[in-house]
């Protein structure tokens, strides 16, 4: 995404994370509250008044992102589908799937719940500050909570507008799907929907940057971009989960015809295994049983010089804290685990017995070679 994600708190089972890109975005919102919406909003208050108004704004701002995805989360659940958690990030924050919707209507829902609960939230907030406000107007209490008010439903809005992937963009998948019967076509619709939004709002940031507000213009040029990537990954992502549908880490691995022996030096590893080869990691052996797994960063820690007296033992993962996949685990399932962990590659194992080795590699070839012959 953006750097590193750290992760917060779970709530109702989902893991919710935040991206180190949304301390930008935090520090964003609160300066233009302290030093722009508030003063020029209610004139004539003390400053540090404004600040802790921005600081229980950003606060609020977290939480109606989080209660916008956690709706979709549940959602999605409600509906049989299986959500990873919530990530919050510069531009929000999304709820990550972890398979395409099954049917129409469980899209549909699942895409209307977030602006949903935020028309909700911005009912219940506003509400709140209009009884709250007094015969000379509203206190600073009041006037955070009418601001994130109004900032529930401009989320709700703006998420409506049919601009895959955001909500109302899914809705729209949904619809087009609904009438189709054919999810990749509704797809690639409602992801040309996204681009065009997207290219809208970059040529919006251009005109407002060179009228002078160059700070709105390079926002709306960073959004627009945003989604034009995030329509086209979205229809790409999908086509690689059709793609590679039934493909196992079997497969698409490297079949082992010898394991490395634990006392074998490094220098003997790289000449016969490595160099021959030419696989990124090895399973490592003793008495019969996998006892590790080692691979090219291992290696790097040790100076070239010492390869001769250094054994393979003394610098593999063992294996209970080595990345290891079963033969019929999901191809796709295993590159996830490969990205997850920063690792080169994956034993393959039948139980305690390596039967091969999974590079990412080996299964972007295979993506590659059926993308040329089946993606139309």
């Amino acid at each position: 995404m953006f750097g590193r994600t750290l992760r917060l708190f779970r709530v109702f089972g989902f893991e919710v994370r935040v991206n180190v890109s949304w301390a930008f975005l935090a520090i964003l919102i609160a300066i233009s509250l302290a030093r722009g919406f508030f003063p020029a909003t209610y004139a004539g208050w003390p400053a540090a008044t404004y600040w802790w108004m921005a600081a229980a704004g950003v606060i609020g701002v977290f939480a109606s992102i989080v209660i916008h995805e956690l709706s979709h989360s549940l959602a999605a659940r409600a509906m049989g589908m299986e959500m990873k958690g919530i990530t919050l990030f510069l531009f929000g924050g999304m709820a990550e799937m972890d398979q395409e919707p099954a049917s129409a209507k469980g899209e549909l829902v699942m895409a209307l719940a977030g602006p949903a609960i935020s028309l909700v939230l911005a009912a219940l907030l506003l509400g709140l500050a209009a009884l709250g406000r007094g015969p000379e107007g509203a206190g600073p209490a009041v006037a955070v909570i009418d601001y994130l008010g109004w900032l529930n439903l401009i989320l709700a809005v703006f998420n409506l507008i049919p601009a895959f992937p955001m909500d109302g963009g899914r809705a729209l998948r949904a619809t087009l799907w609904a009438i189709s019967k054919d999810l990749r076509w509704a797809t690639r619709w409602a992801s040309r929907m996204g681009a065009l939004f997207g290219l809208a709002l970059i040529v919006l940031g251009v005109v407002s940057a060179l009228q002078g507000a160059f700070v709105a213009g390079l926002w709306w040029i960073l959004i627009g971009m945003f989604i034009r990537a995030a329509a086209s990954g979205s229809y790409q992502q999908m086509e690689i989960r059709r793609l590679m549908t039934g493909v196992r880490a079997e497969d698409v691995m490297h079949p082992l015809t010898e394991a490395v022996p634990a006392d074998m030096t490094l220098a003997a590893l790289v000449d016969r295994y490595v160099y021959a080869t030419q696989q990124p990691a090895f399973p490592v052996v003793e008495d019969g049983g996998l006892v590790g797994v080692i691979g090219l960063a291992e290696i790097r820690t040790v100076p070239r010089a010492d390869w001769e007296t250094t054994p393979v033992r003394a610098v593999m993962i063992p294996a209970d804290r080595a990345e290891i996949v079963a033969p019929t685990t999901d191809a796709m399932d295993a590159v996830a685990k490969l990205q997850t962990h920063a690792v080169d590659a994956l034993i393959v194992a039948d139980g305690h017995r390596p039967v091969g080795v999974l590079a990412q590699s080996d299964v972007l070839k295979l993506l590659s070679l059926k993308m040329d012959l089946e993606a139309r």
